[in-house]
């Protein structure tokens, strides 16, 4: 289903709240609500809304990979993983 087809005015979410807040969890589909016949805001179950948020954050940490390697910004694997070598050969040598 369309977002577009879960569209109420907010006199109805007004009068209907608790059957709205019932139908959004159980389906899972956000409504749109409307003020004058522009949509104002998105009414979302709170499980949606979580995922979609994680979603976007892993979506900002890609994009922000992608904007290191384009700027070259970014080191051979065997160079990250010799110098890690390293560390952990020091680190195991002072214990």
């Amino acid at each position: 289903m369309k977002p577009t087809e879960q569209v109420k005015p907010v006199s109805y979410l007004k009068a209907h709240a608790a059957e709205v807040l019932r139908h959004v969890q159980e389906v899972r589909e956000p409504v749109i609500v409307t003020q004058n016949g522009e949509a104002k805001a998105v009414l979302q179950d709170i499980a949606s809304y979580e995922e979609d948020r994680e979603t976007l954050a892993l979506l900002k940490i890609l994009a922000l990979g992608n904007d290191e390697v384009a700027s070259g910004a970014t080191r051979p694997a065997e160079a990250v993983f010799a110098g890690l070598r390293e560390r952990f050969a020091r680190g195991a040598s002072r214990a």
